[in-house]
C-alpha cells in the first residue's frame, strides 16, 4: 500500500535500461537530490524485489519525527546512518556489511549528500561503493538515475509538488581487476549520469 501511494504521488515507475528487475543481490547506487529518493527508488522495485531492498538513510532526518521514524523502520526497514558521528567512532559501512552478508540488497547513494542543483551534474562519489565492491564481488552495482525528486520534494518542504518523477535503472558494473579506488568511483559515477543522458 505504501508503494502504491509512494507512486501514485510522483508518477514514478521503474525503466529498466540494459538490466532485467530479476531477484538477485544488488547495490543500487544514485544520485540524491531529495528525501523522496530512496522511498521512490523502493517503491519502483518489484515486490519480490522490494522485500529483499534495504535503504540506507540519514538518522537524524528519519528519526526525527515519530512518523519517519515507523516508515524508516517498520516500513522501509532502512539502514540508518549517523552522518554527524565523530570521526573514527564508527564504521559507517558495517552495518552495510552486516545487511549485505545477510543476503539483502541496499539503495545507497554515493555522494553522500543531497545536490540540490541538478544543472551542476553529479558530486564525487565517496569511496563507500568501492568497499563494498571489493568485499562483495558477487553483488551486483546497479546505478539509478531519478529524474524530478528535487521539484517534486524541494528542500524545506514537507508536502510534495504533484510532478512526474522518473526512475532508470541501467546496466550492472563490476569492480574490474586491478582498478584502483578513483577509477572505479569515477567509471560508477559515469555510469549514473549516462542514464541521464539516455533520459533526455
Amino acid at each position: 500500500m505504501i508503494a502504491g501511494l509512494i507512486r501514485l504521488l510522483t508518477g514514478a515507475q521503474g525503466r529498466w535500461a540494459g538490466v532485467v528487475p530479476q531477484p538477485v543481490q544488488r547495490i543500487y547506487f544514485a544520485n540524491h537530490t531529495s528525501h523522496l529518493d530512496f522511498p521512490v527508488i523502493w517503491a519502483s522495485l518489484p515486490d519480490a524485489l522490494r522485500a529483499r531492498t534495504r535503504p540506507v538513510a540519514a538518522r537524524d532526518y528519519w528519526e526525527a519525527t515519530r512518523m519517519r521514524r515507523y516508515l524508516a523502520r517498520d516500513v522501509f526497514h532502512a539502514i540508518m546512518i549517523d552522518r554527524n558521528a565523530a570521526a573514527g567512532r564508527d564504521n559507517p559501512l558495517r552495518p552495510m556489511e552486516a545487511a549485505l552478508e545477510a543476503g539483502d540488497s541496499l539503495i545507497i547513494f554515493p555522494e553522500g549528500t543531497r545536490n540540490l542543483d541538478e544543472d551542476a551534474g553529479l558530486g564525487p562519489f565517496k569511496p563507500g561503493l568501492f568497499h563494498l565492491a571489493r568485499l562483495f564481488p558477487q553483488v551486483q552495482l546497479v546505478p539509478v538515475h531519478l529524474e524530478n525528486l528535487n521539484r517534486i520534494l524541494p528542500k524545506g518542504r514537507f508536502i510534495p509538488i504533484p510532478l512526474l518523477a522518473a526512475v532508470t535503472f541501467g546496466a550492472p558494473i563490476q569492480l574490474l581487476p586491478a582498478e584502483d579506488k578513483r577509477e572505479f568511483l569515477e567509471r560508477a559515477r559515469a555510469a549514473v549520469g549516462a542514464l541521464e543522458d539516455a533520459e533526455a
